[in-house]
């Protein structure tokens, strides 16, 4: 793949996988009225593809700029983390996932994966998409933070492309 740099106006620093996050961000500066006021400058180094297609939605959505949709990004991803934390007690899910296959041991690695927590499973489909990807929902039942641990082990797998995680409390009325 070809990587693109890109550098956006308010960042500075070069780093992978939000690495920096825990060094900069204070919730009061994130959420609050103070972070506008104490910016910081990153370069991001991206494919084409995932840069073409993240310009596309920034101007979808109306943002005067990269750094305005990196910090939207940003803010999602720890939301969504922070909500991951607070998964207790009994509860039903699922993993979705889409994988590059042809990637050396994924394939078993999240077999591994599923037969160390078999006893959550419940159900899983396999989809072959096309020659490299495969798709796999996985439906689980159990202790949350198991749960949790299932889905952050598969999440984080080298050619995962995509994964969404998504559980409720299992005594929930709906």
């Amino acid at each position: 793949m070809i990587a693109n740099s890109i550098d956006c106006s308010e960042y500075e620093i070069q780093r992978s996988n939000f690495e920096f996050l825990d060094e900069f961000i204070d919730k009061s500066k994130l959420f609050g009225d103070t972070m506008e006021t104490e910016l910081m400058r990153i370069g991001v180094s991206l494919p084409d593809n995932l840069l073409g297609k993240f310009d596309e939605i920034i101007e979808k959505r109306g943002y005067s700029s990269r750094s305005e949709g990196i910090r939207d990004a940003i803010r999602s991803y720890i939301s969504y983390y922070e909500w991951m934390g607070d998964i207790k007690g009994n509860r039903v899910g699922t993993v979705a996932v889409i994988y590059d296959h042809t990637k050396r041991g994924i394939s078993n690695t999240i077999t591994d994966i599923q037969h160390h927590y078999s006893h959550l499973i419940k159900s899983s489909v396999h989809i072959h998409l096309d020659h490299d990807n495969c798709f796999e929902i996985i439906v689980l039942d159990g202790d949350g933070e198991e749960i949790k641990e299932l889905a952050e082990a598969i999440m984080a797998l080298k050619g995962v492309k995509f994964s969404k995680f998504t559980t409720v409390t299992s005594n929930e009325k709906i």
